[in-house]
Formats: structure tokens, C-alpha cells, sequence
């Protein structure tokens, strides 16, 4: 027997067993199927129905009345302004943070791990009182703030840094295990050939992470568009001025405006389905170029 005879008897057996490992009677996988689309019917299909349902109730006149509304509108830009914000400055924190984590050895490297998931590990709400404690009126910096005439708290400033807090993690957290699983070799090589480290950046290593990158920064403004306890915290509530999507469906609802509540949610659960068609055609995208790799290098 050849050795590529062998090699194909081998690889038979080896799809065999796993056929027999992973294989189990019909009825099983069609219970859990019935099962994973029932809990998606009753936690994900039917709340996203009853929020344009009701949002629609009176009509398509008072559906674009509650968006148009001029309260309405400052929320919206408010929203897009914060994430427009915190998008950029998590790239630029997430770039670096995984690269160096990935790419180099110090003292220190998993103090910045353990720094970068605090935010999973802390409430919004307790970030949102650190801010407050911090750059409030009677706060560390609150005296300085109002001597040179600067406002962070009940202000934007304060909403885009509680957004910024509660999605740094997003991108650097994509980006790490990637990073880590391409190595570093062609940096190196990049490096032997007298690349400089821009070069390199830009040549090589986000080239090798870009879906990963696009996926990340996709996580990062949907949770920056969608974040409620924090920005609530600092915010101060402010009707068109401070208010941001989330918190003006909250004072809608609170006031009994439920059609304009839920013509507002629905436009949030609308940026929320956009971002989950982003994010399942980045997977796509990175599982069909990784299935490339892997078959050009079997050759």
C-alpha cells in the first residue's frame, strides 16, 4: 500500500468516527430545534412584533409625528454624536491595546487584560457615579470645572465618556485572540526587510484583522447606540439636550406616550437588526476567507 493510499484510508477512518461521534437519532435534533426557535419565538420574535405593533397602532401619521418630534430628533443626533465619538477613540485604544498584548512581552501585560474587562465586570450604573464623583459639582475636579467654565457632567461631555467606558472593551477584545492566533511572523518578516512599524501597521497587521476589526467596531456602536445605565447616571435627563434615545423612550413611556415610546424603540430596534445583518455577513465574510486560506494551504 502507497503512503497516499494510506493517507486516504486514514483520513476515511477519520471521518468515519466522526460521523458515529457526532451522529444521533432524528427525534433529538428536531427537539432541539423545535426548542432553540420556540425560545427565539417567545424572547426575540414576539417583543420585536409587539414593539412595532404598538408603534403603529394609531397610524403612520402619528408613528413619523413622535420621530420628527423636535425633542425626539436632539435624541437621535445625541446618539449618533455619542457613538460617533466613541467609535474612533475605542479603534484607536483597541488597535493598540491588542497589538501590543499580541505582539510583545512586559511586566504589566495582565493588569491591562484585566483593565480592559472591567467594564463587563462593573454596573453602568457604578460607572456612570464614578464620572459623577469625579467631575460632579462637589467632585474631585467639580470646583475647577466651574471656575474655567466647563460643564461634564448633565452635558455631552459626560455622555460620550460613560459611552466610551462601557464599549472600550468591544474592539480590543475581538481583536486580541486573533491577533495572537496569526503570531507574529510576518511583522518579523516585514521588520527583516526594512519596513518601519507604520508600515508594517498598515501593510500587514490590519490587512490580517480587518474583518476582525470591522466585526468589533460594529459590536462597539451598537452598544454605544443602545447603553442606558450609564449615560443615564450622567446624563441628567435634560429634555433635548441630554437625553439620548434609550432615556427619551423612558420619559415617553413614564408619561404615558406610548405610541411615541415605541415609535422611538422601534426605530432603536431597527439600527439593532441592521447591525445584526452587519454582523452576520462579517462572519460570513471571515469564514469564507478562512476556508480559502485553509484550502490553498492544503494545496
Amino acid at each position: 500500500m502507497t503512503a497516499i493510499t494510506v493517507t486516504q484510508h486514514v483520513r476515511y477512518q477519520t471521518k468515519v468516527a466522526h460521523r458515529r461521534a457526532t451522529s444521533e437519532p432524528a427525534w433529538i435534533r428536531w427537539t432541539l430545534i423545535a426548542s432553540a426557535l420556540a425560545f427565539l419565538t417567545l424572547f426575540l420574535f414576539v417583543p420585536l412584533a409587539a414593539v412595532f405593533t404598538e408603534a403603529l397602532r394609531k397610524g403612520w401619521d402619528t408613528y413619523l409625528s413622535a420621530l420628527i418630534d423636535p425633542d425626539a430628533l436632539s435624541a437621535i443626533w445625541l446618539t449618533l454624536i455619542a457613538a460617533a465619538i466613541a467609535l474612533p477613540l475605542n479603534l484607536v485604544f483597541g488597535v493598540a491595546a491588542a497589538w501590543a498584548i499580541a505582539k510583545f512581552e512586559f511586566r504589566g501585560k495582565s493588569v491591562l487584560i484585566t483593565l480592559i474587562d472591567l467594564p463587563f465586570a462593573v454596573s453602568p450604573v457604578v460607572a456612570g457615579l464614578i464620572y459623577v464623583l469625579i467631575f460632579g459639582l462637589q467632585g474631585w475636579f467639580g470646583e475647577w470645572l466651574i471656575d474655567n467654565d466647563m460643564k461634564v457632567i448633565f452635558a455631552i461631555p459626560g455622555i460620550v465618556l460613560a459611552t466610551v467606558f462601557v464599549t472600550f472593551p468591544f474592539v480590543a477584545r475581538e481583536l486580541i485572540p486573533l491577533m495572537q492566533a496569526q503570531g507574529k511572523d510576518e511583522e518579523e518578516a516585514a521588520l527583516v526587510l526594512g519596513a518601519s512599524g507604520w508600515q508594517i501597521l498598515w501593510r500587514v497587521t490590519l490587512p490580517n484583522i480587518k474583518w476582525g476589526l470591522l466585526y468589533g467596531m460594529i459590536l462597539t456602536n451598537a452598544r454605544a447606540m443602545g447603553e442606558f445605565g450609564a449615560v443615564s447616571v450622567v446624563s441628567g435627563h435634560i429634555r433635548g439636550m441630554t437625553n439620548t434615545m434609550p432615556l427619551h423612550v423612558e420619559i415617553l413611556y413614564n408619561e404615558y406616550q406610548y405610541a411615541a415610546a415605541f415609535a422611538v424603540a422601534s426605530l432603536l430596534a431597527l439600527l439593532a437588526l441592521v447591525t445584526l445583518a452587519l454582523k452576520t455577513f462579517v462572519e460570513w465574510q471571515s469564514a469564507k476567507n478562512a476556508a480559502e486560506f485553509e484550502k490553498e494551504a492544503n494545496g
